[in-house]
């Protein structure tokens, strides 16, 4: 049996060697078969699971030359945008690039170029441009963020019609902004050497190349000789949510524009929710079209120190308030009749809508005084309050070369709507003479008493829907604004809008429910602007 035994062993195991390959056999005096382990069945390869879509990713691997990458900032809208950074001085050409996914930001005061003097030679002066493309968005944080170009330098920023430049705040970038939103950052502000009436130094004669001041806000110096002078060219801009008081009657608005001369292009331009003023002109020649000022805090349209450009086409809805001294036009300041050159703006084809609900004698909607000149042709002016307010008798007075005094403010086929009535006056005016003015053109060595000028006082039905021309403009005959300049075009019509087609604004403007501007097509400013790519 033992014999036998050892026998089926030893077959067995030659056996399963010869079946499985095996190298490694056990001795049959160690008692134990080792048998291979078998190959595994292969696992099926799993269905690959689709890569995920990738988050747009910020914008570029660096930012361009002159600015600097501080991160990335979060949109109320979810985008994760690049955030390059503008510091300081800058004296030489910067470019602004539109790129996907990125934006600008400001940090303290952002200056181009170095103030070359009203003569073009003063010590140090530095000329420089910033140059914005279509589309970009650049924010600042706080009052003390703001764009400022000096005397003799350059901003280009032309958008387009679908493509704007906005110039905003923080807090609406990342979608925390309101209707109520206001001052978020500090503004837009251009220095030129056109022409200015109020100069620091003793004894200086206005319009001349001594006559400079220093602007209000941010310092810097304006004015000079050179009425043509171009501080560049700006068209499809928006400025949101600018302006801060530095100290008490030293303001930056949502945009100053200080002796900037008619060389400069000005067009297609939005302010909204701009605290102090929408747009200041401190002397200066520039014209402009196509202007808008939703929402101020104080003034929409503040005109001093000699300013004499011409604006058409313009827009103006403030937001309801109740402050005291809040104007859309606050024109000129106290014994300014003794200044040369006088003030003497144009606006012609405008829509002004007052929403100022403060009666006292500080509030109408547009106040005029200090001697100044002005035209104000083809409008539609409603009001809560009264309707034009003249200070001072040198601001009626009659036309007198002598005294380069024009007469009083022209006003000329406008429809007034006002609930408090037409015309006020005060300190040396009557509101007798105030209507009288508003009524009839000067006449020989009188303010008035000569023809009509084609003014409703007590109209009805000027606007119809939120800011179109109702039945009541309509029917006023308009004036030939081409008469007053060859910059002004001979609309037929009175107001911003000849009608309901008529939406120049269409696609490079913002919408606010607040001031009542919400046109078909058009974005809430509160939205986050992102960068628009072509």
């Amino acid at each position: 049996m033992s014999h036998l035994r050892a026998l089926l062993l030893l077959g067995s195991a030659v056996a399963l060697a010869a079946c499985s390959g095996a190298t490694d056999v056990a001795s049959p005096g160690d008692g134990v078969i080792v048998v291979p382990t078998p190959t595994p069945t292969p696992t099926p390869t799993p269905t690959p699971t689709p890569t995920p879509t990738p988050t747009p990713t910020p914008g570029g691997d660096a930012c361009p030359t002159g600015t600097t990458d501080q991160g990335t900032i979060t949109s109320g809208t979810g985008q994760v945008l690049r955030n390059c950074e503008l510091r300081g001085a800058v004296t030489t050409n910067l470019a602004l690039p539109n790129i996907a996914n990125l934006v600008y930001s400001l940090n303290g005061g952002v200056r181009i170029g170095q103030d070359i003097g009203a003569e073009g030679n003063k010590t140090g002066g530095v000329r420089a441009s910033i140059t914005i493309d279509p589309g970009v968005v650049i924010f600042g944080s706080s009052g003390a963020d703001y764009l400022l170009v000096e005397r003799g330098s350059q901003i280009i920023a032309v958008g387009t019609a679908t493509r704007p430049i906005v110039m905003t705040s923080r807090s609406n970038i990342v979608g925390t902004a309101t209707e109520d939103s206001i001052g978020d950052w500090g503004g837009l502000v251009l220095l030129g050497r056109a022409p200015n009436n109020r100069c620091d130094a003793a004894g200086a004669e206005g319009g001349t190349a001594q006559c400079e001041q220093e602007i209000e806000g941010a310092g810097g110096y304006y004015g000079g000789a050179v009425a043509n002078d171009s501080s560049g060219r700006l068209n499809y801009l928006q400025v949101r949510y600018a302006g801060f008081q530095v100290t008490p009657g030293n303001e930056l608005n949502g945009i100053t524009l200080g002796g900037v001369g008619s060389g400069t292009t000005f067009e297609h331009i939005q302010v909204h929710n701009g605290s102090d003023d929408g747009i200041e002109w401190f002397g200066g020649t520039v014209n402009g079209r196509y202007l808008i000022v939703t929402g101020a805090d104080d003034d929409s349209l503040d005109t001093d120190n000699g300013y004499r450009g011409y604006n058409q086409f313009v827009l103006v809805a403030q937001r309801p308030l109740n402050h005291t001294s809040n104007h859309v036009i606050e024109a000129n300041s106290s014994g300014d009749d003794a200044l040369r050159p006088r003030s003497r703006p144009t606006f012609a084809n405008f829509t002004f809508i007052g929403r100022n609900s403060n009666a006292d004698n500080a509030s109408h909607s547009l106040f005029f005084r200090g001697g100044t000149d002005y035209n104000l042709v083809n409008g539609i002016l409603t009001s809560l309050v009264r309707g034009v307010h003249f200070r001072e008798a040198s601001t009626i007075a009659a036309p007198n070369t002598a005294a380069q005094k024009a007469g009083p403010p022209n006003f000329r086929s406008v429809i007034i709507e006002a609930a408090g009535g037409a015309a006020y006056g005060d300190s040396g005016v009557t509101t007798e003479q105030a209507t009288n003015i508003l009524t009839t053109l000067p006449t020989g060595a009188a303010a008035w008493g000569g023809d009509s000028r084609g003014n409703v006082l007590n109209g009805a039905n000027a606007l119809t829907g939120q800011f179109w021309p109702g039945s009541g403009a309509k029917a006023v005959a308009a004036f030939d604004a081409s008469t007053i300049n060859s910059y002004l075009r001979n609309a037929n019509y009175v107001g911003a809008f000849e009608n309901e087609a008529d939406t120049w604004f269409a696609g490079w403007a913002c919408g606010s429910n607040n001031v009542g501007f919400t046109p078909a097509g058009l974005s809430l400013c509160t939205a986050p602007p992102l960068p628009i790519q072509p």
